[in-house]
């Protein structure tokens, strides 16, 4: 294992983890995952593809979801700020929330249940949430 395997982590994430993400493309995308959070809780996660921290809390988030039991409670929806920043703006206009990068939304029947950026992301946090 090289070093920078041993500071951040080899790439252990399961393809199953990987492949579940729904990309947002689109408004109206963004608005059925609203409406599809009366179903089911969703977690929006708002990446920058540019930024080192962004995609190290992805891949963290990522091996938290592939090792939890309870990964299945939730929906997981992808936005790509680079490409689609104003459904970004959107949605921190709809749930009033404040832009970040990177950043986890969690929504439940439409109403925002966890909010965090940075290194606060934590999917242990976002299951406490749903309790």
């Amino acid at each position: 294992m090289g070093f920078l395997d041993q500071f951040f982590g080899k790439s252990d994430v399961s393809e199953d983890v990987q492949t579940s993400w729904q990309e947002l493309e689109n408004v109206e995308e963004y608005r059925d995952a609203l409406s599809k959070s009366f179903e089911k809780p969703i977690l929006f996660f708002k990446h920058s593809t540019t930024c080192f921290i962004s995609k190290s809390v992805k891949k963290n988030l990522e091996k938290q979801i592939s090792h939890s039991d309870d990964k299945d409670k939730v929906d997981l929806y992808y936005l790509d700020l680079l490409h689609f920043r104003p459904i970004s703006n959107l949605m921190a206009n709809d749930l009033n929330v404040t832009h970040q990068s990177p950043q986890a939304i969690l929504v439940v029947n439409g109403h925002l249940k966890y909010d965090a950026s940075h290194d606060n992301i934590d999917f242990d946090q976002v299951l406490q949430a749903l309790k």
